[in-house]
């Protein structure tokens, strides 16, 4: 099959500091269908491609121009892709995200040969970040996910029953994934000034949505010599980055160390205490999993898609509760048996329920199935 992806930001996800889970879902899924025998092809912003590369992996890159500027950069780069793949032989188009989803009509009315699917990712309206005209016109792309498409893939249970009892809509339930590595080498923590297991680590792009205030907030008040590392950075929330590099310098122990990929973050997941994950809406969180994956317990808030994820192999603490999070953070401390044994019973979740190799299967179910 020819198969064309519309919403990612940059491909693979590595190019894009800032980026989110779709990138990184994106990047899995198509490397893999790529290596199935599929033609893939996946548009990006042309900010992010280099010239010299067209192909990753045997996947195509097709970059497209945008406006960069917060509330029309997605919707700009997806219209023009849009435009673009109508003059293409495709046999699938698959927008990732509500937003694009917005303009799946276009091909499902002009292109009628080809099967228009959306993956519908989270309710990207929860996040505060968004004027009021963007979160109505992301509530439009709630819907236009659920109608415009010949089908819905979305990535939690959670957002399976959301769609089935606000819109009456059946979806396809596929979660994101995560790879179980292997014991990662040390050799790159002392950039970091870090050692094994003496750390705490978050990981996630530094919006007001992933709530890195919360875990700042409430670490200066915990009674350990345990660094706090964060890693991520955000393309436009620059007065919230201030803000938070503004506490960082409160307490020494606080590193925010910008956007990491491949082995630095391998390293750094996987020798972490634990993991901390504070949102306040989320998807699947692919870092999640992905700190799973490398036998790591995570410390998250209580929301519906985080807990679908733990299954008793994490420990969740009120949202926005800073009180809560400071006494969890004590009590793990005091309790690294307790650390270990549900990190490892974390690795297993992820290797029985969430490899990419079954999560691509199942896509290509759908496909197939159109």
């Amino acid at each position: 099959m020819r198969i064309f992806f519309i919403g990612a930001k940059g491909f693979p996800a590595s190019t894009v500091p800032g980026g989110g889970g779709v990138e990184r879902h994106v990047e899995e899924v198509a490397i893999r269908l790529a290596a199935h025998g599929h033609q893939v092809f996946v548009y990006v912003r042309d900010y992010t491609a280099n010239p010299r590369r067209k192909k990753f992996k045997g996947v195509h890159i097709i970059p497209l121009p945008s406006w960069r500027s917060k509330n029309i950069a997605t919707i700009s780069h997806v219209f023009l892709a849009t435009m673009h793949v109508l003059r293409q032989r495709a046999d699938i188009i698959h927008y990732h995200g509500i937003g694009p989803a917005t303009l799946s009509w276009i091909p499902r009315l002009f292109k009628p040969r080809s099967k228009i699917i959306v993956t519908f990712h989270s309710r990207d309206r929860m996040d505060p970040k968004w004027s009021w005209f963007a979160r109505t016109y992301l509530a439009f792309g709630e819907w236009a996910a659920l109608y415009f498409p010949h089908a819905t893939i979305v990535v939690s249970h959670v957002l399976q029953v959301f769609c089935q009892k606000l819109y009456g809509r059946r979806t396809i339930y596929i979660p994101n994934g995560a790879v179980v590595h292997k014991k990662e080498g040390t050799s790159l923590l002392k950039s970091f000034d870090v050692k094994p297991n003496q750390y705490f680590l978050g990981v996630g792009r530094l919006v007001p949505n992933k709530a890195y205030d919360v875990v700042m907030e409430a670490y200066v008040k915990v009674d350990s010599t345990m660094p706090l590392v964060i890693v991520g950075d955000a393309e436009y929330a620059n007065a919230h980055v201030e803000h938070l590099e503004r506490l960082a310098s409160q307490d020494s122990r606080i590193r925010l160390v910008g956007y990491q990929s491949g082995e630095p973050l391998h390293q750094l997941l996987a020798h972490c205490y634990a993991f901390i994950h504070p949102s306040r809406a989320e998807g699947l969180s692919t870092a999640v999993l992905e700190a799973m994956a490398h036998g790591k317990a995570v410390i998250m808030s209580n929301i519906k898609e985080n807990l679908e994820l733990i299954d008793h192999s994490g420990i969740a603490f009120r949202v926005d509760d800073r009180r809560a999070l400071r006494k969890t953070l004590e009590w793990v401390v005091r309790d690294p048996a307790m650390m270990r044994e549900r990190g490892e019973r974390a690795q297993k979740i992820v290797q029985q329920k969430y490899s990419w190799d079954s999560v691509v299967r199942r896509i290509e179910e759908v496909y197939k199935s159109l």
